[in-house]
C-alpha cells in the first residue's frame, strides 16, 4: 500500500471557518469521561449473524448529519464475508452532502480501538468508514475510505460544518473485503487519530476537540458500502479485566 499524501494541518472543506469550533475538553473532563465509558464487556464484536434479513441489526440506531432521509441499513447475506453468512449494508442517497450513521445504542467511548471489514460493490460510488466521538448528529469523527478514489479522510464535524484534519492516497488491493482501524489515543496530555487502512498506518493527526461519544458505522454522500465484523474496546479503562479473586 502506497502512501501518497499526508496532510497534518487542517484542511479546509465545505466552508468550514476555524470561528465555528467547539470548546476542547479539559483535563477533568477527560477523568470523568473516561468513567462512563462503555459499560458491560469491554471488548464488542458484532458480526450480524444473528440478525434476520432486511432488518436493522439489533442494538443499533440511524443517525443522519443533515435533515434528509435516513439512510437503509439492512442485514443482508453475502457468499464472501468475512464473518459468513451476514454483513450489513448501508445505503444512502443524499442530495446534499451528508453522513449516514449507524451507532451502536447506549455506548459511548473516549479513547476507543475500532475495526471493521468493508467492501464497494462494483460499479458503486463506495465512501463509507467508521463514526467516533460522536456527541450529537452535528459534532463527531469520521474515518472514510473512497474506495473508487482510492483516499482515505479523516474528518471532525462540528456544529454540521466539515474539518478535513487529513487525508492520504491509497492503493487497495483487489480483493473483496478490505479492513479499516481507527484508535483514538493519548500521551502526555495530547490526544492523536491514527488510522490504518489494511493493516497499514496511513493518517496520524493530534486533535482533542471532542472526546466521549457514541460509535458507529458510516456511509458518505450517495454511497453503498457493506461491513462485516465490527469490533470496539476502549484503550483505557477504570474496569478490571475479570472479577478479583475472594480472600
Amino acid at each position: 500500500m502506497c502512501v501518497a499524501l499526508l496532510v497534518a494541518g487542517l484542511g479546509l472543506v465545505m466552508g468550514y471557518s476555524p470561528s465555528h469550533g467547539i470548546q476542547k475538553e479539559t483535563s477533568e473532563e477527560k477523568a470523568v469521561n473516561l468513567k462512563k465509558q462503555a459499560t458491560g464487556g469491554l471488548f464488542q464484536r458484532w458480526t450480524f449473524d444473528q440478525d434476520q434479513f432486511n432488518t436493522l441489526p439489533g442494538g443499533f440506531v440511524r443517525s443522519n448529519s443533515n435533515d434528509e432521509p435516513l439512510a437503509d441499513w439492512m442485514v443482508q447475506g453475502h457468499a464472501t464475508a468475512p464473518s459468513p453468512p451476514n454483513i450489513i449494508v448501508g445505503a444512502s442517497s443524499c442530495t446534499q452532502p451528508c453522513y449516514q450513521a449507524l451507532l451502536a445504542d447506549g455506548l459511548e467511548y473516549e479513547y476507543p480501538d475500532l475495526s471493521v471489514r468493508f467492501h464497494a460493490q462494483q460499479g458503486t460510488s463506495g465512501l463509507g468508514g467508521i463514526a467516533f466521538g460522536m456527541r450529537d448528529r452535528r459534532n463527531f469523527y469520521v474515518a472514510v475510505v473512497d474506495s473508487i478514489g482510492q483516499k482515505v479522510q479523516l474528518v471532525r464535524l462540528s456544529n454540521g460544518r466539515e474539518l478535513l484534519l487529513a487525508q492520504a492516497s491509497i492503493s487497495l488491493k483487489k480483493v473483496d473485503w478490505h479492513s479499516l482501524r481507527v484508535q483514538r489515543n493519548t500521551i502526555i496530555s495530547k490526544d492523536f487519530i491514527e488510522v490504518f487502512v489494511d493493516g497499514v498506518l496511513v493518517l496520524s493527526v493530534e486533535d482533542q476537540a471532542l472526546g466521549l461519544g457514541q460509535i458507529g458505522l458510516v456511509v458518505r454522500g450517495t454511497s453503498t458500502v457493506l461491513f462485516d465484523s465490527f469490533h470496539a474496546v476502549p484503550l483505557f479503562s477504570h474496569r478490571p479485566l475479570s472479577t478479583p479473586p475472594a480472600y
